[in-house]
């Protein structure tokens, strides 16, 4: 199969693919996500849930008592896992 083929192929399977987005925790996700959040002294920022079932919370755009930006993981139990500062 010739180059040209080859990334045609490529790039009409990856275009097949749907898009994993990541969705919004529950209201019961949101809450305990919070109060992990708040007691790590961060707050604010958008909430997500990771679609790929690993069970990651994520926090963009946190901030904390200083006013710096961060972005927080947390598993399923909610216990933190990263933060990186934006």
């Amino acid at each position: 199969m010739n180059r040209f083929a080859v990334a045609t192929l490529a790039i009409l399977l990856g275009s097949a693919i749907p898009a994993l987005a990541d969705s919004k925790p529950s209201a019961d996700e949101a809450k305990k996500l919070t109060d992990a959040m708040t007691a790590l002294g961060f707050s604010g920022g958008e909430l997500e849930k990771e679609t790929e079932g690993s069970g990651v919370f994520e926090v963009d755009d946190a901030k904390d008592n200083g006013g710096a930006q961060f972005d927080l993981k947390f598993d399923k139990d909610f216990k933190l896992l990263s933060v990186t500062r934006d």
